[in-house]
């Protein structure tokens, strides 16, 4: 796995050194009692991007502009850690303020989270005391960081995207403040506090918005060094200024209703691109998935794609066994239930994939009503490097 995780380390951030007059303070109405954290540094490397063959080619300032537009605004939610078979082991309520400054190539996204920090276990509190939140300000978004370190793959009209993330130092931070608060005193490994490696192979954001509301969910998928599924994080927000309901997913969901939902035919169309590259294409299909639970307790799915110009048409069955939450396919593919219509799917183990030189896939999947659902799916060559993301759109018939 060494060859992964070499491949996820890119060169330190370029500086553009914008204008300070340009510079946008981000002003809240949001709680004073606010204690700021320290970002944990990621590792830098002297491989450069330029000198990549693989390297994608560069965005372009309107797409970037609209990928801000998209995350503009105050966002409230909840943040959801999940064990890779699906058991919820801690929910945070967090809030994000996003905002943008400068023009043109010089134009970047800040972004300040703040996380509601879990009461000393050796203080006194009343009812009415106001909680205390953390404050961690996420590293800018620029033309470089979206196209370079994080690989971004983004559909603005269906309003979905990808991204990639060198360390998992900001979920980290979310669980340390959320679960800990003041009661950290930085350990490695807390006790009852399951917290990213500090050298993940690969950390991996999916995003979908909701179709009926200002709402989005930030699925993340976090490989240990040994690229086997380490947790599976969730961000579900909404956006607007004074909502005090921070949204959550139930957790009392049991296996059976979190697979029937997804049984059935689902008739959709994919649109495949290259990441780092805005609005380049490289295919789009028509699709057909069939999921079934046959009498042995066994999942059987179906897929068929047909290519735009319907020349091509594509057939792949897979095969496999339900244990409570966690879905094995034959050939070393796993999907993990969750409650609000959401499953996450990944290799089982990736060194395998990387041994045998086989391409990978990340995948998040959203059933917001039980007639549409979407699905975003990020997908690796064997070297680890993010190629291409692929958003379906599909219907129950």
């Amino acid at each position: 796995m060494a060859s992964i995780c070499n491949s996820l380390t890119l060169p330190p951030k370029l500086s553009f050194n914008p204008n300070p007059l340009l510079t946008a303070s981000i002003s809240t109405s949001w709680s004073p009692k606010i204690r700021p954290t320290t970002p944990r540094s990621s590792s830098s490397s002297t491989r450069s991007v330029k000198d990549d063959p693989k390297s994608p080619e560069p965005i372009s300032i309107d797409n970037l502009r609209r990928f801000f537009d998209l995350s503009i605004g105050k966002w409230h939610g909840s943040f959801h850690q999940f064990d890779a078979k699906g058991k919820l082991m801690q929910k945070v309520s967090t809030k994000l303020a996003v905002s943008s400054y400068g023009e043109d190539e010089l134009i970047s996204l800040i972004q300040t989270l703040y996380i509601k920090q879990s009461s000393s276990s050796t203080s006194i509190s009343s009812y009415d005391e106001e909680p205390e939140w953390a404050e961690y300000k996420i590293k800018e978004t620029n033309m470089f960081t979206a196209d370079k370190y994080q690989q971004i793959g983004f559909f603005p009209n269906e309003r979905a995207f990808s991204l990639r993330y060198q360390t998992a130092g900001m979920l980290e931070t979310v669980l340390r403040q959320g679960v800990l608060g003041e009661d950290d005193t930085g350990e490695e490994s807390p006790k009852n506090l399951k917290l990213p490696s500090h050298r993940p192979s690969i950390v991996c954001e999916n995003c979908l918005y909701s179709q009926e509301k200002d709402r989005r969910a930030r699925a993340f998928h976090i490989m240990d060094p040994k690229g086997i599924l380490e947790m599976l994080l969730i961000f579900l927000e909404d956006r607007g200024d004074g909502l005090l309901f921070h949204p959550s997913l139930e957790s009392n969901s049991d296996s059976l209703n979190r697979i029937l939902p997804l049984l059935g035919k689902w008739k959709g169309h994919s649109q495949t691109k290259r990441s780092g590259v805005y609005g380049a294409t490289i295919a789009e299909a028509d699709t057909i998935t069939l999921l079934e639970l046959d009498d042995k307790g066994q999942l059987i799915q179906d897929i068929s794609s047909t290519s735009d110009g319907g020349d091509v048409t594509t057939n792949v069955r897979w095969i496999g066994t339900r244990s409570d939450d966690l879905i094995t396919f034959d050939g070393g593919y796993q999907i993990t239930l969750l409650p609000g219509g959401m499953y996450m799917g990944c290799p089982s183990d990736i060194a395998t994939n990387v041994a045998e030189s086989k391409s990978f896939h990340l995948e998040f999947c959203w059933l917001e009503s039980p007639e549409k659902r979407q699905r975003l799916v990020r997908t690796y060559d064997v070297d680890g490097l993010a190629v291409s993301s692929t958003y379906f759109s599909e219907t129950k018939m």
